[in-house]
């Protein structure tokens, strides 16, 4: 039987789409099995800014044929570096990333695992830092724009609380469109040793407030300080908020409630930059 994976030097001429394997769960169409430690990245900005900073992460490479121009580097690699890529169909890709929103491009590569809440802060250098700590933000499509603005902002970490289930997934990785590669996450440990931990390293942690906040744009930002942002339905927990160093909201006009996380972000992030540059 010949080999399913196209290890061959790509060229012009396109290699020969070939079906998806069965997969090991049964079904000839269904997606084929990742370990535990592997994460399906799809979309074109994710794919390739993933390659760019880590390419000894990729393990496996799926393709429409249209993106064997685009992609040519990325082949050769695989080439030289025997991992597997595959030309298959536009069907294909669409159970391989279990949505239609791929671009062209799916790749299934090592999962990077957030650092210990002490590991990050004992490697940051002096200076101005902001990290971002989500309490209860579970939308994977937030959470990707938030990653996006946390790039482009300079944002140097995202805080996880020791409960949180949230983690990058395929749909976030598309959507923060290679944000995801430039913002360590971390794992924080219980609510008061985490925020006893990072005083300790001078932040201050500023909640973020729909009402009753001091007004971001006439405050003066600590240099290294951590935004609150709460879930997208509830906001953040009113005991959490009181115990925060500043309490913060965003004036606007009143014609709707509030923005959503993801836009919230963005704003408290450039209002912080327009004191401090980047992180």
């Amino acid at each position: 039987m010949s080999n399913p994976w196209n290890n061959r030097r790509p060229s012009v001429r396109p290699p020969r789409a070939i079906p998806p394997a069965p997969s090991r769960e049964g079904g000839a169409g269904g997606p084929p099995i990742r370990g535990n430690d592997e994460l399906r990245l799809y979309g074109v900005n994710a794919v390739q800014t993933m390659f760019a900073r880590r390419p000894e992460a990729m393990r496996k490479l799926y393709l429409a044929e249209a993106m064997i121009p685009r992609l040519q580097p990325m082949l050769k690699w695989c080439v030289a570096n025997r991992v597997g890529y595959r030309v298959v169909g536009e069907g294909d890709l669409n159970k391989l990333a279990a949505t239609t929103h791929h671009e062209g491009v799916v790749a299934d590569v090592l999962r990077t695992e957030p650092l210990p809440l002490a590991t990050w802060l004992g490697g940051l250098q002096d200076g101005p830092v902001l990290a971002l700590w989500l309490d209860g933000v579970g939308n994977p499509h937030n959470f990707g724009a938030i990653l996006r603005s946390a790039a482009h902002f300079g944002v140097n970490a995202i805080l996880l609380p020791s409960e949180s289930t949230l983690a990058l997934s395929g749909a976030a990785a598309r959507v923060a469109e290679g944000g995801a590669e430039f913002v360590s996450l971390v794992r924080l440990p219980a609510l008061p040793q985490a925020m006893a931990q990072l005083r300790d390293a001078g932040f201050s942690l500023a909640a973020t407030l729909v009402e009753d906040g001091d007004d971001v744009f006439n405050t003066a930002l600590p240099a290294r300080m951590v935004y609150v942002m709460g879930a997208e339905g509830q906001g953040m927990d009113r005991e959490f908020a009181q115990g925060c160093d500043l309490r913060l909201s965003i004036p606007g006009t009143g014609a709707v409630e509030s923005l959503n996380v993801a836009s919230a972000t963005a704003v408290f992030l450039a209002s912080w930059r327009r004191h401090h540059g980047v992180a």
